[in-house]
């Protein structure tokens, strides 16, 4: 079965979920569009996750996930209203769903883990998982080690359930050459951050439209939690504090409120802009459903370019 058969969906493209930003009018507009979008329960409430849900469905008729941080405390609470909802689609990182996977079954939801090496995925399909990301580590936000291209068909050939590509996608050229590495569908975030629908600030739009290919960097991989952002003052800092190598508190100190800052308050110099490498590629603003159909329709065409006569 496709991608696209499993999730009931047009378009083999699902929204990442973009904490903060990954929220009801930005979910709506790619449900709508024919793709799967994915509502980022990050920091939510279980009664903030049912409302951000309640918003979706007022927007939308079309299938539509939430994705969870599994190191989060409040699971089995957001578990509960996912279940409620009647959300059919579950993504989940920071952490293994092997506690929840039987509840989640039971009630119905497809689990979808994103993954960042292929021990991790075999591991997921072992636990019950229905399909898996592969995230490669040019996208925004916590990322791993592998790069997409090397790490996609490496995923490919370790597991038999549907594999989904992420990170360092961002138009149609992406979606073909993650088809020809064998993904049935990509996982897109930073793409759609200058969009419309999306709802940050427009100072962070704006940082993605000045982002050129080498303005994002990775920090934190000395303490385990490697993060790509577009580089500003605020990642300056950090930069300069973890070369010297100073305790983990401070660097959290200096991090704290710091997305909020930025996606709220369009703070994107002392504010955390998560954004992919992709954000070199980005030159303007359009709707989601225009994106997508530009996406698909430059995929096809590449693909069709690549047939052997």
């Amino acid at each position: 079965m496709s991608i696209t058969e499993l999730l009931h969906i047009k378009y083999p493209i699902m929204q990442g979920a973009m904490a903060q930003i990954a929220k009801a009018p930005l979910v709506a507009a790619v449900s709508n569009a024919g793709g799967l979008g994915i509502i980022a329960s990050g920091g939510m409430s279980g009664e903030e996750l049912r409302a951000e849900i309640q918003k979706t469905k007022a927007l939308t008729d079309k299938p539509f996930g939430v994705n969870l941080m599994l190191m989060m405390t409040n699971i089995e609470e957001l578990t509960t209203v996912i279940i409620e909802e009647g959300v059919k689609v579950v993504t989940t990182g920071a952490g293994t769903p092997k506690t929840y996977m039987p509840i989640w079954k039971e009630a119905g939801i497809m689990v979808i883990p994103v993954v960042p090496s292929v021990m991790i995925a075999r591991k997921m399909e072992q636990l019950g998982a229905d399909a898996v990301v592969a995230e490669g580590t040019e996208a925004g936000g916590h990322v791993g080690e592998t790069t997409t291209m090397a790490l996609l068909p490496q995923v490919v050939d370790a597991v038999s359930i549907p594999v989904i590509a992420a990170g360092g996608i961002g138009d149609g050229r992406g979606i073909a050459a993650a088809f020809a590495l064998g993904a049935q569908g990509v996982q897109i975030g930073t793409r759609f951050l200058a969009t419309d629908e999306c709802p940050v600030h427009e100072n962070f739009k704006l940082a993605c439209l000045k982002a050129k290919d080498r303005d994002t960097v990775v920090t934190g991989r000395k303490n385990g939690a490697p993060v790509r952002s577009i580089k500003n003052k605020m990642i300056k800092e950090y930069q300069r504090l973890e070369e010297e190598n100073v305790d983990r508190d401070v660097l959290e100190e200096l991090t704290l409120g710091s997305l909020r800052k930025a996606v709220q308050e369009g703070d994107t110099e002392n504010g955390s802009v998560m954004a992919g490498q992709i954000t070199g590629m980005i030159t303007e603003i359009k709707p989601v459903g225009v994106l997508i159909q530009e996406m698909m329709t430059q995929a096809t065409e590449t693909a069709n370019a690549l047939t052997v006569k």
